[in-house]
């Protein structure tokens, strides 16, 4: 499961830009409380072997997939949330998990680590209500 600034990141695949090369179809995982993206650790050599040889070779785009091998099945296995799921359950299963480790850390007396859950939790309900009023509402 790979974490970043407390909440787990969403497995999926975007493009990304070497110099001028871009790199389509790439596993990424991505933070939905802070956006950092990073490149999949299971394919990281990969593409910056790709990355390296597609900028040297001058191309100003090349697919990911074409070139390596699928490690598909393997890539998501450690996420939590996966792109295809609907904003607003992956955002309160970010918060879930985020109110989770908020009681661990107050049961050991961590107070650093608490504070920091709880900054969290402020940027995750804040989404969460973007989110909400976003929805159109039913009438009945």
């Amino acid at each position: 499961m790979s974490f970043c600034c407390g909440a787990s990141m969403i497995g999926t695949k975007g493009t990304l830009k070497h110099i001028r090369t871009q790199i389509h179809n790439v596993p990424i995982l991505f933070c939905p409380v802070c956006h950092r993206i990073e490149v999949h650790y299971l394919v990281e050599n990969e593409y910056e072997i790709l990355a390296e040889y597609a900028h040297g070779d001058g191309a100003f785009e090349v697919d990911f997939a074409e070139y390596v091998d699928g490690k598909d099945h393997l890539l998501y296995d450690n996420c939590v949330n996966h792109e295809g799921e609907e904003p607003l359950d992956i955002v309160r299963s970010q918060i879930d998990m985020a109110l989770d480790l908020l009681s661990v850390a107050t049961s050991i007396g961590d107070n650093e680590w608490e504070e920091q859950l709880k900054i969290r939790l402020k940027m995750l309900s804040a989404r969460r209500d973007k989110l909400l009023n976003k929805k159109p509402s039913k009438r009945v």
